[in-house]
């Protein structure tokens, strides 16, 4: 009986194969990308392993197991930036996936098109600035030395004397989340916009008809109806809670706040390829995407149980 079933299912595989044979020749060339840029690079996580000195074959490396894994894991600083990246991944999750899902809603709301399509461009503008303009921009602004921020702050009367927001600590975090938020936050808005542009109307008449008013179609039809893109992008995000990247923080990082700026990322850059320790930053490496990939497996099964919803 089994054997029957497996006959069925690849003769079933075959006849779809031949009926959208265009459609697999065409994704070929993205599978193959895929497999050269994101599977085979996996081959360099054996360095995580080695001793890897640079010129020598992969035969010639000296194998040092988990030797690298240990000192990872025994080393303070380590767990200081997995402190750090875990903080600014949390705050950029909460203010960077709640923000731009109130905003595309109250962008939905507004009927002259006019103005909805001209907020819509300035937001998602700032997608496209290299974060390399965005720190010099947020550092100026926030500079001792004719800021915005300070000159405002003291103006009111906030503040006495110029406040240096660049070089506290406990700053830090807030103001990279703030500035990804700004940057990103019209972007990500995007595909709420689309998943709210596919509700039907219907529901708005009936709900209208019922007696509701805005923020009821909000709560019973907007937010409902969109529930399900919120759920995988929520999934997705959750899955990157480790893999941050490194560039926000080098940027707008300083000697002053090194202790709160530094991620797994940065931190893997400055051992792997600043000491030429590669073995170790490859550790680091396999650490952080063996994390990401739990995180998103977790994710996906805790939604899939409870509410019916999944990325695969």
């Amino acid at each position: 009986m089994v054997i029957v079933k497996e006959k069925e299912k690849r003769h079933s595989f075959w006849k779809v194969f031949k009926s959208q044979k265009t459609l697999y020749m065409m994704s070929l060339p993205f599978v193959v990308w895929v497999f050269i840029f994101n599977y085979l690079p996996v081959w360099g996580w054996t360095m995580a392993f080695q001793n890897f000195r640079p010129g020598r074959s992969f035969f010639e490396q000296e194998w040092g197991g988990l030797e690298h894994f240990i000192t990872l894991f025994t080393d303070e600083r380590f767990f200081m930036v997995l402190r750090n990246t875990l903080a600014m991944s949390l705050m950029g999750l909460v203010v960077g996936f709640t923000v731009p899902i109130l905003f595309a809603v109250l962008i939905n709301e507004v009927r002259h098109s006019f103005f909805k399509r001209t907020v819509q461009t300035v937001t998602y503008l700032p997608h496209f600035v290299s974060w390399v303009v965005v720190a010099g921009i947020v550092t100026k602004m926030l500079s001792i030395d004719g800021g915005i921020v300070n000159d405002l702050l003291l103006r009111f009367g906030v503040i006495d004397k110029p406040f240096q927001f660049m070089a506290q600590e406990t700053w830090f975090w807030g103001i990279v989340t703030v500035s990804d938020l700004w940057k990103e936050m019209g972007w990500n808005a995007i595909i709420f916009l689309a998943a709210i542009a596919g509700l039907d109307p219907q529901l708005y008449e009936a709900a209208k008809v019922d007696g509701a008013g805005r923020l009821r179609r909000i709560w019973h039809v907007t937010l409902p109806g969109i529930r399900p893109t919120i759920l995988v992008v929520l999934i997705l995000n959750i899955g990157h809670l480790v893999s941050i990247g490194f560039e926000k923080q080098m940027l707008l990082g300083n000697s002053l706040v090194l202790d709160y700026s530094e991620v797994l990322d940065l931190y893997a850059l400055n051992y792997g390829i600043g000491l030429g320790q590669f073995s170790y930053g490859t550790a680091i490496g396999i650490f952080n995407s063996v994390v990401s990939i739990f995180l998103l497996f977790l994710a996906n099964g805790i939604f899939k149980r409870f509410s019916n919803q999944s990325v695969m």
